[in-house]
């Protein structure tokens, strides 16, 4: 690994991008368009309350390939970030998203191809951004590779060590579809359910109604995984909340309950919206997923 390129400065990207741009053998740049770069060179980008120098770069500059780009935008920034990428693409580009869900691999494969693209998620992490500021205590730990990696090639081991070396928390499991659909299921029920309850993680930690409330939108995610032979359980469900929310700050928000009070437009068409498109298409009832799909569009609604 020598040039990295990070599309998308939110809570993930700014969080791993910092821990990578403290490697000195490593070249960060973060791709933004030309009104965002004045905008971070004139006002900064802070981690805990810390700058970060970061190298800015605009789609139209036409630079060495990055070797890693990793594509932390929202969902609904897909579609213009698949076309910004393009000047860092180069022969040996691997393209690592990290957006929640379970379809923005497939839709960047469409434009760069399969073997460009590795599938990935991040789980535990509990940042928070606010403005040009993002504030974290755990990073969480970055799960990828190819939906099989019983034989992880090269590439794939030189990007672990890389993360190794930035002290980012990574594995590469031996199946990744049921990794993507774990975090998937964990999104469709804290995500949603903090956007409707404005839940903390300390709430989720403490309050068993919104726990419940999630749970229900979990378990129809394990329905359809199920149906699919995809294998998660009821048992997923608890040791993520027994193991996993435990060890989150009580303050932390996750991602939707911040674009909500942010009045930003959220990422529910990659949840409750896909939720019911799936289970119309496996014959698998959807009702709660259904409900806060109407609650969040309802409050999206009201954003000026």
């Amino acid at each position: 690994m020598k040039n990295i390129t990070i599309i998308g400065l939110g809570a993930i990207g700014s969080v791993y991008g910092n821990l990578l741009w403290q490697l000195s053998d490593l070249n960060v740049r973060v791709l933004v368009d030309s009104e965002r770069k004045s905008r971070y060179e004139t006002e900064g980008i802070y981690v805990n309350g810390e700058q970060v120098p970061f190298t800015i770069i605009t789609p139209d500059e036409k630079i060495e390939p990055a070797d890693l780009i990793i594509v932390a935008v929202k969902y609904n920034q897909l579609p213009r970030a698949i076309e910004e990428i393009h000047n860092q693409v180069g022969d040996n580009t691997i393209i690592m998203s990290l957006l929640n869900g379970i379809t923005s691999e497939e839709e960047i494969a469409q434009v760069y191809g399969q073997d460009k693209v590795v599938y990935a998620i991040s789980n535990g992490i509990d940042a928070t951004r606010e403005g040009n500021s993002v504030f974290y205590s755990n990073p969480g730990k970055i799960s990828f590779g190819k939906k099989n990696n019983e034989s992880p090639s090269q590439k794939l081991l030189d990007i672990q060590a890389c993360f190794n070396q930035a002290h980012i928390p990574n594995d590469i499991p031996v199946n990744m579809e049921h990794i993507l659909w774990y975090k998937f299921m964990i999104n469709v029920g804290i995500n949603q359910t903090s956007a409707v309850t404005k839940a903390t993680y300390g709430v989720f930690q403490k309050v068993p109604y919104a726990r419940e409330l999630a749970k229900s939108a979990m378990m129809e995610v394990v329905r359809l995984a199920q149906v699919q032979n995809i294998s998660l359980t009821e048992k997923n469900i608890d040791v993520f909340f027994d193991e996993i929310i435990s060890s989150l700050s009580e303050k932390g928000k996750p991602s939707m309950l911040q674009d909500i009070e942010a009045e930003r437009l959220t990422e529910v068409a990659m949840f409750s919206e896909k939720m019911m498109e799936l289970g119309k298409k496996f014959h698998i009832e959807t009702p709660v997923n259904q409900l806060l799909f109407q609650v969040i569009k309802t409050l999206e609604s009201q954003f000026d």
